[in-house]
């Protein structure tokens, strides 16, 4: 990518306070104009990696002083922080990429930054949570944005099973290592319900994967995929299926990890279907397959 022409800055006088200043999440281009402003008459500017965010203001012919502010660095650095704030410096709060707070520490700090007084002015701009939400094609006049699951095992599974009732489109960061593993987790949680998940949002290689979370979770093309990643989850499903006939899918998917009778006993307890039913289809398919 070409370096960006800088724009005209603003010349007007920036108040005192922390600034939660939004960056791009790929193309540099969506930085606003206003993040800009902030950056070049800061006195500071706190980022997650000093060397992300150095890309940035090089790009845009800025040089300011940078601090690390990540969660390891942050419970130490926050007193000089807070004093700083206090005594009225203009402080910018960078995350790597995308809106600050959002998955990442600064939170404590805003917090902390009112308590004391100081003032806090929020700048918005990209966001890979926004994002992935308007490119999905998924309801979205309600949504969930819940991070990251736990890695694995069964605090990932009780964690998707607490969000399964939730009347909303459910939004996830994920780790590249973990997509598929987690897409079948969430089909085990949520049922086979639409879902996308988006890669490497606004940069060159920008991909949406379109399906249902179980034909997503044996997607070869997602089996390691490279770059950020973005999961969106629809709504719960208007109907269950109805008979044991219909659950045919969720029992193969059942199936595969687990016993005939342990995949009865899971599908019958989520469809509310009798379980001697469901475990006779299980039974039935084993011996067809």
């Amino acid at each position: 990518m070409s370096r960006p022409d800088p724009p005209p800055l603003s010349d007007a006088p920036l108040a005192p306070g922390l600034y939660v200043t939004a960056t791009p999440i790929g193309n540099l281009r969506d930085v606003t104009l206003r993040a800009l402003d902030v950056l070049n008459a800061c006195d500071l500017v706190l980022a997650e990696d000093t060397r992300v965010t150095a890309k940035l203001l090089t790009a845009y012919q800025l040089s300011k002083p940078m601090q690390r502010f990540d969660e390891h660095a942050a419970a130490q650095a926050m007193p000089k922080i807070l004093e700083r704030l206090a005594a009225g410096a203009r402080i910018a709060l960078c995350s790597d990429a995308g809106t600050p707070l959002v998955s990442d520490p600064g939170s404590r700090l805003v917090a902390a930054a009112l308590a004391q007084g100081s003032k806090v002015f929020p700048l918005p701009g990209a966001s890979a949570v926004l994002a992935a939400v308007v490119a999905a094609g998924l309801p979205s006049d309600r949504f969930l944005f819940a991070g990251f699951a736990p890695p694995k095992g069964a605090a990932r599974d009780r964690f998707f099973t607490e969000l399964a009732p939730v009347p909303a489109s459910l939004v996830f960061f994920e780790s590249q290592s973990r997509v598929a593993s987690s897409l079948a987790a969430m089909a085990r949680a949520f049922g086979d319900r639409p879902a996308v998940v988006a890669r490497e949002l606004t940069k060159l290689h920008e991909t949406c994967h379109r399906g249902t979370l179980l034909s997503l979770s044996a997607d070869p093309a997602l089996a390691d995929p490279k770059g950020e990643i973005v999961i969106v989850v629809g709504p719960p499903l208007a109907a269950a299926p109805s008979s044991v006939e219909d659950a045919d899918a969720l029992l193969d998917e059942a199936m595969a990890r687990l016993s005939p009778g342990e995949a009865a006993s899971e599908i019958a307890k989520r469809l509310g279907l009798p379980r001697k039913a469901i475990y006779a289809r299980a039974l039935s398919r084993k011996a067809a397959s």
